[in-house]
């Protein structure tokens, strides 16, 4: 059984869109007054509620289902086992979206954010990803005050991302799967099914590209 926490205020936080990194709560603001988010945004704020959080995908898929107009309960249901790590495709397993890396890549210039929490309007681009590394100063002359206008990150990510692997971990342990040799931090060994995969990734991306790639290609556990 997956360890799964209980925390009313963290679940409150993410439903609102107070989580502190400012990529999820954009996502989370977007959907409570629109009822609508971009696939990539909802794969983002799953993985923060299921691996940083580590709360049961059901929270998240209930919330969904109260909020979304176009709310599909086999897509939605699946969606989230998918995220959780548990869905009937959900390989590989252990993936963990980096809030901040993929709001970089996916948000660059910070607009989308701006959009949706406009206390961090006037924070420099450079910092608007993960405000809590920006100088007092330019801070200050934001106007943001953090723990005020805008919450402190209510997880930090490095350690939430190893409470994650570490609880996979003992689940894989516990039902006899191998997790990977010591001094990886927990991350399971690839599966006959993760290289199944990449055969297939390097074939797709071989027939796009019109090109033989060489050596593995290989989905990264951290995002």
């Amino acid at each position: 059984k997956f360890p799964w926490r209980e925390d009313a205020a963290k679940l409150r936080a993410w439903q609102r869109g107070r989580t502190g990194y400012p990529f999820v709560d954009a996502g989370m603001r977007q959907l409570w007054h629109t009822g609508t988010m971009h696939n990539r945004v909802r794969m983002v704020v799953a993985s923060f509620l299921v691996k940083h959080l580590l709360m049961d995908w059901k929270h998240g898929a209930r919330w969904f289902w109260d909020t979304l107009l176009d709310a599909d309960l086999a897509s939605n249901t699946l969606g989230w086992q998918w995220a959780g790590g548990c869905g009937a495709d959900a390989a590989p397993y252990f993936r963990i979206f980096n809030p901040v890396t993929q709001g970089e890549k996916f948000d660059a210039a910070g607009d989308y954010i701006r959009r949706w929490v406009p206390e961090l309007a006037r924070v420099p681009e450079e910092y608007i990803h993960a405000p809590w590394d920006a100088p007092p100063l330019a801070l200050s002359m934001a106007g943001v005050t953090l723990g005020e206008d805008y919450p402190h990150p209510i997880v930090n990510h490095v350690k939430a991302r190893e409470a994650a692997l570490a609880a996979l971990a003992t689940v894989s342990a516990k039902t006899g799967a191998a997790t990977g040799p010591s001094g990886e931090s927990g991350r399971p060994s690839r599966t006959r099914s993760d290289r199944t995969m990449d055969r297939a990734l390097k074939r797709r991306l071989e027939h796009r590209f019109g090109e033989r790639l060489t050596g593995p290609v290989r989905q990264r556990h951290d995002e």
